[in-house]
């Protein structure tokens, strides 16, 4: 119950106090990667040679021609099986504090082999796969072009993460509002980017990734009767049950399912259980308007590494 309370205070605390906590930054309009890694990293998480039955890759749970996540509650994995997770958006992955929903992974690199093995989603072992690379003469080519000891789990994260990480979209109306275009936002937008800010949104979703830098139980006023219960998987501390990474709200218009479960559809419902769970403040059907407005302005453009994928690639 303490700790109940204290996230409660938390809460009211920062958003009392947005100038100290809550700096929303524009994304770059570029990263800086090392291009034949970014290539050779694209290559593979087009193919479906990391699954163990040659049928799964990682577009097929990330669509990177629409939001770099699904359009599902729930991807379906190899043998047909079925995730815990709503799969998150790999499109700005890179500014996130940790990866996956329960914070499991610091960082990209640490990521990008885990699906490999997860047994729902790709099922097979990272020692086979790189058995599997080393038995292709392309593949073999590649790593020894970029590393001198070639085909290494090491390597194979290094290549991932690297393209993952030109996986930024930058340019959204909001940023060029951030960057001193007052005309990016119509007046509804701006309204409703005021009432993300008084209402205490901001004091979770900030940053420049306008969240993903943060934890917080999901269901601080109100059980929202998750059956995940999130980072107690990894700490196994009482405290950490039901507490998540808070997602990015960047591209959130077309990231749909929302919430780690998938539970609702649209960005109105969306905003309605935050409203409900975190921020116990009822929230009228114009403010909810405004709000839903002001989200819409957080997409941005695919970057230019994507844009020549084929369609029988999404």
């Amino acid at each position: 119950m303490k700790k109940n309370y204290l996230n409660v205070f938390m809460i009211l605390f920062l958003s009392t106090n947005m100038s100290l906590f809550a700096e929303l930054i524009p994304l770059p309009l570029s990263v800086e990667v090392d291009d034949k890694k970014a290539q050779l990293g694209k290559k593979l998480f087009l193919d479906p040679i990391l699954s163990k039955d040659k049928t799964l890759s990682c577009i097929s749970c990330h669509k990177l021609l629409d939001n770099g996540a699904d359009n599902v509650a729930y991807t379906e994995g190899i043998d047909g099986k079925i995730g815990l997770f709503n799969a998150p958006t790999v499109y700005n992955a890179v500014y996130n504090f940790r990866q996956f929903w329960d914070g499991r992974a610091k960082n990209l690199k640490e990521q990008a082999l885990k699906p490999i093995e997860n047994p729902v989603e790709m099922g097979n072992t990272v020692e086979q796969a790189i058995k599997d690379l080393k038995a292709d003469e392309a593949y073999r080519r590649m790593f020894n072009e970029i590393f001198k000891d070639g085909i290494t789990a090491n390597n194979l994260a290094k290549v991932l993460a690297e393209f993952e990480k030109t996986l930024i979209t930058p340019n959204s109306a909001f940023d060029k509002y951030l960057r001193g275009d007052e005309k990016a936002l119509n007046a509804q937008e701006q309204k409703g980017y005021q009432l993300f800010t008084t209402k205490g949104c901001i004091s979770c979703h900030n940053g420049i990734n306008i969240g993903g830098n943060l934890y917080n139980k999901f269901g601080i006023y109100k059980d929202a009767e998750s059956k995940e219960l999130g980072r107690y998987n990894q700490t196994k501390k009482e405290e950490d049950k039901y507490v998540f990474k808070v997602p990015s709200l960047r591209n959130v218009a077309i990231t749909a399912p929302y919430m780690h479960d998938g539970r609702v559809d649209t960005l109105e419902d969306a905003v309605n259980i935050m409203t409900k769970y975190q921020l116990g403040r009822p929230m009228n059907k114009e403010d909810l308007k405004n709000i839903v407005a002001f989200l819409k302005t957080l997409t941005g453009e695919l970057p230019d590494i994507v844009k020549d994928i084929d369609d029988k690639d999404k």
